[in-house]
């Protein structure tokens, strides 16, 4: 089953790399910012006092005049955002590369002048970001506003998603920012933000490993923990989004493969959902990557890119009323 799994996803993605995702814009208006080329492109902007900075990987495919979906993807904390770029722990440009869109990588805050070791203001968590209570809503904002001057975006398909810290983060981009974000997806990070009132319903997708020793399943702070934070737990994060999405439905088991399911809440408020996959193995890591310190390999049950990919896809934001 899990080859059937992983070879209709293989599919999926040749379908979408080859022209399913980028939609032609009407009239498309010129892009205000000096336009980026395909590749990767590093950039820097002014907020709240501080120089921040984050990658962009435009995708091969990428044309003026067809509005492209947009991933910002968030490092965990101690991480940066080359980290999160490199293929050999998330395989996240590649992915980008061959589906079809627009990758972000933001960097959190440092105290380096290197950018390394940053962490993310997510409310409960962590390190230096939180402490100092610094903008970083604001400046995904900014990153955003940023990028949609230089490339022709799709603004119903921009999506968050992060590992552990990063994940943390996407959850308090749900709860603040979605008028911006489509739907968002969370690794190895449960929600710890300090007030959530969203102005619509946000599709949440959360991938964990039972035998995460960071952040732990059932809630508090694993053995390997840098913070030792007293982190939500995966069922309080899955029962809150689910009430604020109104999703009234049990959970239905939509995936069973050798260590690893599946389950959504749905349908929910405004054709939103909330789906949970659970990893039995695999840690504190991306499933189908590696973790940073040591390379150890996440749990293959499941490849977190293509399942975060396939969600983001059947959820578009909801068209404005008229």
């Amino acid at each position: 089953m899990k080859n059937t799994f992983r070879n209709g996803a293989r599919a999926l993605l040749a379908l979408l790399a080859a022209g399913a995702l980028g939609v032609p814009i009407r009239g498309a208006a010129q892009v205000e910012g000096p336009g980026l080329q395909p590749g990767e492109h590093r950039l820097a902007l002014q907020h709240g006092g501080l120089t921040r900075e984050y990658l962009v990987q435009v995708p091969p495919q990428y044309r003026a005049g067809t509005a492209w979906p947009l991933v910002l993807s968030f490092h965990g904390g101690g991480g940066n955002m080359e980290i999160q770029a490199n293929d050999r722990y998330y395989g996240l440009v590649s992915h980008a590369r061959e589906a079809g869109y627009v990758i972000v990588f933001p960097n959190g805050f440092s105290r380096l002048r290197s950018g390394k070791l940053a962490t993310w203001n997510a409310g409960l968590c962590c390190g230096q970001a939180r402490e100092r209570n610094v903008d970083d809503v604001g400046f995904v904002r900014a990153v955003v506003a940023d990028v949609r001057r230089r490339l022709d975006i799709d603004p119903r398909r921009i999506y968050a998603q992060g590992m552990s810290n990063g994940g943390m983060l996407s959850y308090r981009l749900a709860c603040e920012m979605a008028d911006t974000f489509a739907a968002i997806a969370a690794v190895a990070g449960t929600d710890g933000s300090p007030a959530c009132s969203p102005s619509r319903p946000v599709p949440v997708l959360h991938i964990h490993a039972r035998d995460d020793d960071r952040v732990l399943f059932n809630g508090g702070s694993g053995s390997a923990s840098a913070t030792h934070a007293d982190f939500v737990s995966v069922p309080e994060t899955v029962a809150k989004w689910s009430r604020l999405n109104g999703c009234l439905a049990q959970p239905r088991r939509v995936l069973e493969v050798p260590g690893a399911w599946c389950e959504t809440r749905a349908p929910c408020r405004e054709g939103s959902e909330v789906q949970l996959c659970v990893t039995e193995t695999g840690g504190h890591a991306w499933p189908g990557g590696r973790k940073v310190l040591g390379g150890q390999a996440g749990s293959d049950a499941i490849a977190a890119n293509d399942v975060i990919w396939r969600f983001f896809s059947r959820h578009p934001r909801p068209a404005p009323a008229r």
